[in-house]
């Protein structure tokens, strides 16, 4: 089986900017590689492709067979070409100013490639926080109260404070503050944003593993937010505790069964509330790609990850096995074990 594994930054998704290539985006965009990559060879006759950016040089995929692009239009048509020619595509993009969407279409667009990563119409919604909340809602699934403003419009006066202001099509937690009143100034920013009432209580996400007769939901993790302000992803650890984690895998499955079919690993982002019968708890957002803690559940288990999302995104069951110890996990990638 061949695979054409595509992450945006190490890639070649910026390769026409000048310059040394944003760290920390490199940093994720290796690890979530690199670990895929490593699974998927661990598969039998599986083979994988990927492009790369020269400018990566600490991009470590094994006997993956790689394509260095040196200008745009050696990477969209490199693109194509592996897309096109290998049995299935994985796409892991940023879903700021519609790169996911505009990647999977581009992947879909010559009628030959199989996507086994979410779909552009999961995309289109997943990728922009104010129609996920909406659609969400519109299933009785929790969302935080919120609205759209505009690229220079202050924060209302009329809105319940404290908030978190955060980019319409975000991700990783960039650009993301903080706000405790319609007096705070965070950062101008050029493009829409939204606003939502700040949902106290555990960070958490459940990545789930899609396909067109069934999921299979992973451990939740709880995540590592920054609290200074900016609400930066510092990473995450897992397992949460019993019923933490019963209520973090229902909230999930909700969410998922009120989006468009999805195929592939789908994360959702929320918040577990004070309340131990979880009427509190609230999706925060819908992450339509492969997220940083696939580094730390890979860790959490003792089968391949890779190999069950294949599975499942074809029509077929898998089941996946844990290890005893916790697991902690950076935004970068590194993975400790924890009695």
């Amino acid at each position: 089986m061949k695979i054409f594994v595509y992450e945006w930054t190490t890639g070649g998704g910026l390769v026409d900017s000048p310059g040394p290539l944003p760290a920390s985006l490199v940093r994720e965009g290796s690890a979530m590689i690199g670990a895929l990559v490593s699974d998927l060879q661990r598969i039998a006759g599986c083979k994988v492709f990927a492009l790369q950016d020269p400018r990566v040089v600490q991009l470590a995929l094994g006997n993956c067979e790689i394509v260095e692009v040196l200008s745009r239009f050696e990477h969209e048509d490199e693109f194509e070409r592996l897309a096109a020619r290998s049995d299935a595509t994985i796409l892991i993009a940023p879903e700021l100013d519609g790169i996911l969407e505009k990647l999977s279409r581009r992947a879909v667009g010559g009628g030959d490639a199989r996507l086994i990563s979410p779909s552009p119409e999961f995309i289109r919604v997943a990728a922009n926080k104010q129609r996920t909340c909406d659609a969400l809602a519109a299933a009785d699934v929790p969302v935080p109260t919120g609205r759209v403003l505009e690229s220079d419009e202050p924060l209302p006066a009329e809105f319940d404070y404290p908030a978190v202001v955060k980019p319409l099509d975000g991700a990783g937690s960039q650009d993301t503050y903080f706000v405790r009143s319609h007096h705070d100034t965070p950062p101008a920013y050029a493009w829409r944003r939204r606003v939502e009432r700040f949902i106290p209580g555990m960070a958490a996400s459940v990545a789930t593993l899609c396909g067109p007769n069934g999921r299979l939901g992973l451990a939740p993790c709880r995540q590592r937010i920054s609290d200074d302000g900016h609400m930066r992803y510092l990473g995450g650890e897992l397992p949460l505790a019993a019923g933490l984690a019963e209520r973090a895998s229902a909230l999930a499955e909700r969410a998922i069964e009120a989006m468009p079919q999805a195929l592939g690993y789908v994360g959702v982002d929320m918040v577990l509330g004070r309340e131990a019968d979880g009427s509190e708890d609230c999706v925060i957002e819908v992450n339509p790609r492969l997220t940083t803690s696939y580094v730390g559940l890979r860790a959490a288990t003792r089968s391949n990850l890779a190999e069950a999302m294949l599975r499942i995104a074809q029509g077929e069951s898998a089941s996946v096995e844990y290890v005893d110890r916790g697991v902690e996990f950076d935004s970068s990638g590194n993975v400790s074990f924890v009695r």
